[in-house]
């Protein structure tokens, strides 16, 4: 489970166990029957505090031959170094051309080198590298994970002379590692840019347009100038990915200069290369790197001081500036509250005190619906003060005020679908969520024509999701930044249960348009955590991931933690899932007095036979409440 101010790791138990696992997993698994003693230190970073592993490397060994230079190099790859003891296994050209910053493969497992007979008269060689991709990260430092498939690397190798020594001649550029060695050498850090501005946005100084930073996650070495690499990736520009709806303040060729920080939670950066330009511009680039910085677990950073070498406005940024734009400010103030829905008479009641049993909403919603006309699912607006309802034979949504001035009755529905013959309530509106600009979002699940629907205000505009390829929409949630979208996809367009389950995909809301003629699309689909065979709900939890309840091949039902590139979030645990059929998160924030901790996410899932439960201390307690509820509801 991530936070700004640092990451939560894995606990400590094991550590011995780990530690061999890592040594015997591959990469520097191999362990050298000649040679010196490659040294194992525990370090001592909180950034490292749970993956202890630290790695020297060996040189190559005099008289090595073909098949150990291949496996001594790939051990070289996991060492804490810049790679110059992995160079010395090339030959001078091939050094100089190897470059090791163009990304990573990621194998499932050790990869295999078939055995090649090398005579003593063989002046060449070449030897292949098996395995199992499952993952690659760019040159931008993006994670991208994939279903395995199979990967040959060939390596060729030269003697230097007659008799000489062997050394590798050519290879690809990049690194080659397991997920053992790769998750000890590799941690995921976020890097955050402000959301792109929507155009059609009813005024620019308005909601629809306030700035926020949005996530951008990416894996950056563990143990070499963590401020540093992670500031000089910001200042490199989002990933392929976020690019269509990110924006950064820092000019072209802008180059980091130097990071520091004080004894007073305080991180200074030097830029070179760059006039900061107007003091609002020098402003906006320190609050991308004082959250940025704040996520490289090197402890709290309540500040940060930006100036150049070329002179221009010093300045400051901390996380008491007003306005508020750190990641998830448009979650709302009202983002931890909690509402649930009366299973007996629809009635939607906000939890109050610890046992969560609360009072009935004002308005039409808080009253029992006629019967025959009782609501299906709510979604709550994050400034919780109003919640959209679609009705139980889904073909009407509304959107309702909590106020005893709306009246007892419910208002004329913002949007209506035709009845068709023969439909059911699964085949109409479904999946209402909220961003933080007071966008709605609904899914239509029509069998003949799925579609996804933003309403704004009395504006009803279809917002195409592109490169589906035959898979219809069947849920979504969009995050309070109004940048992201979650969604749950079928194969086939209809999205008649054929026994798969939901897939879960995450996806870009680009706004275009006009103010009278407002338009968005959905775009840069991509597939999270390929293992899942079935996802049962999903949940947006803080800004930068998702909670899913799913369950992948050949395991049980389970919660899971999935960042926002698609990856599985390793380092957050959560027990239980066995038997919940629905979870809620709340997409917190801090409430921006500066170094106050942000508040960690408040879970509420509802049990198989519709018991209530919360998350406790990683304990699950059930709730005490009057009433069986159909739905627990977090604002968005």
């Amino acid at each position: 489970m991530r936070r700004t101010s640092g990451r939560t790791e894995p606990r400590l138990a094991g550590v011995a166990g780990a530690l061999l696992g890592t040594l015997l997993a591959g990469g520097c698994a191999a362990m050298p029957d000649s040679g010196g003693v490659t040294k194992i230190e525990l370090s001592k970073s909180p950034a490292d505090k749970n993956f202890q592993v630290r790695v020297f490397p060996v040189e190559p060994t005099k008289g090595a031959r073909p098949q150990e230079l291949l496996a001594g190099f790939l051990d070289a790859l996991t060492a804490d170094d810049d790679y110059g003891t992995a160079r010395k296994y090339l030959t001078p050209a091939a050094a100089a051309r190897w470059n090791a910053e163009t990304g990573v493969k990621v194998l499932g497992g050790t990869p295999t080198r078939p055995e090649v007979n090398v005579t003593e008269s063989d002046m060449d060689v070449s030897i292949p590298l098996l395995g199992q991709l499952v993952a690659e990260v760019d040159e931008r430092h993006s994670f991208r994970t994939e279903a395995p498939r199979d990967l040959r690397i060939d390596f060729s190798f030269v003697r230097e002379k007659a008799g000489g020594e062997w050394r590798i001649d050519k290879l690809p550029d990049g690194l080659i590692l397991n997920e053992a060695n790769f998750r000890n050498s590799y941690r995921q850090v976020d890097r955050f840019f402000y959301a792109a501005p929507d155009p059609s946005a009813a005024s620019v100084g308005s909601v629809t347009n306030q700035d926020v930073l949005i996530a951008d996650p990416i894996y950056l070495r563990r143990r070499i100038d963590p401020l540093g690499s992670a500031a000089n990736a910001l200042v490199a520009g989002p990933s392929k990915w976020l690019a269509p709806v990110a924006r950064s303040a820092f000019p072209d060729g802008a180059k980091v200069h130097a990071v520091t920080l004080d004894g007073n939670q305080t991180g200074h950066v030097t830029l070179a290369d760059v006039d900061l330009g107007s003091l609002t511009t020098c402003r906006r680039m320190a609050t991308q790197l004082l959250y940025t910085l704040a996520d490289q677990g090197t402890g709290q950073i309540d500040q940060l001081e930006l100036k150049g070498t070329r002179g221009g406005p010093a300045c400051q940024a901390s996380r008491g500036d007003e306005p508020v734009t750190g990641p998830g400010s448009l979650a709302g103030r009202m983002a931890t509250r909690q509402f649930y829905q009366r299973e007996d008479d629809g009635a939607l009641y906000e939890s109050r005190g610890s046992d969560g049993d609360g009072v009935p909403v004002q308005g039409p919603l808080g009253r029992a619906q006629p019967s025959g006309r009782r609501l299906g699912t709510i979604a709550v607006a994050r400034d919780g003060e109003h919640a959209a309802a679609i009705s139980g034979d889904g073909h009407q949504l509304y959107t309702v005020p909590f106020t005893d001035g709306a009246g007892a009755t419910m208002p004329p529905p913002v949007l209506t679908t035709p009845s068709r013959p023969g439909t059911k309530a699964e085949d109409g509106l479904a999946s209402p969520t909220w961003d933080g600009r007071g966008d709605l979002y609904v899914v239509d699940r029509d069998p003949q024509s799925p579609k996804v629907l933003l309403v704004r205000e009395k504006k009803v505009v279809e917002v195409p999701v592109e490169r589906l390829d035959g898979r219809s929409v069947q849920g979504i949630k969009v995050s309070s930044d109004g940048a992201r979208v979650a969604l749950l996809l079928k194969d086939g367009k209809d999205g008649k249960d054929d026994g798969k389950g939901y897939s879960l995909w995450l996806g870009l809301l680009v706004h275009e348009g006009t103010k009278d003629a407002p338009s968005a699309k959905i775009t840069g689909l991509r597939l999270a955590n390929p293992a899942f065979e079935e996802v049962v709900s999903v949940s947006w939890a803080e800004a930068d991931q998702l909670l899913v309840l799913g369950k992948e091949k050949d395991k049980l039902q389970q919660l899971h933690y999935v960042s926002t590139d698609g990856s599985p979030n390793p380092d957050a645990r959560l027990p239980g899932g066995g038997e919940m059929t629905t979870v809620a998160a709340s997409e917190y924030r801090g409430n921006g007095n500066g170094g106050t901790p942000l508040v960690p996410p408040v879970l509420a899932l509802q049990g198989a036979q519709g018991k209530p439960y919360r998350l406790v201390n990683s304990q699950w307690r059930e709730l005490g409440l009057l009433y069986r509820v159909s739905s627990f509801i977090y604002p968005g």
